[in-house]
């Protein structure tokens, strides 16, 4: 497992609201919740950001890999952060990184990546970044 990564690492943050049934059995979220959260987070910057239409959009991105890496437990109602960024942009995909923090801490309890191809709505074929959201996802962009 890869090292609880910092605060510093990201470079935008949404809050999270946590529900009560984001809770398993052992009395914490549920470990599939973290990919919700991470959707959430991705898609709101595109939407807020890159101007995403994402009901009526010609271009729309489809995940195709996600992994997540778990340090610490979370439960509800814990106030909860998603931590953006971006690792690779390519020509019709991009990696996120996206960390989830309790609200104030500076130590993830969990983080992971996210790839998006975006996809031309009615044939589902792989297309270019259209040139609003690769602007907004070069200015979350690392390295």
């Amino acid at each position: 497992m890869s090292p609880r990564p910092d605060r510093d690492a990201y470079r935008v943050f949404y809050p999270l609201n946590t529900r009560w049934s984001d809770n398993d059995i052992y009395g914490h979220i549920n470990n599939v919740v973290y990919y919700s959260y991470f959707d959430s987070v991705a898609n709101r910057y595109l939407i807020e950001t890159g101007g995403l239409d994402i009901a009526a959009a010609d271009i729309v991105g489809f995940v195709v890999n996600s992994g997540c890496d778990y340090h610490a437990p979370a439960a509800y109602p814990d106030a909860l952060e998603g931590g953006l960024r971006v690792d690779r942009l390519g020509n019709s995909s991009v990696q996120y990184g996206i960390a989830i923090f309790r609200a104030g801490e500076r130590e993830a309890l969990a983080h992971g990546h996210f790839v998006h191809v975006f996809v031309e709505r009615a044939s589902n074929r792989a297309v270019p970044i259209p040139a609003p959201l690769r602007k907004a996802l070069e200015a979350i962009a690392v390295g």
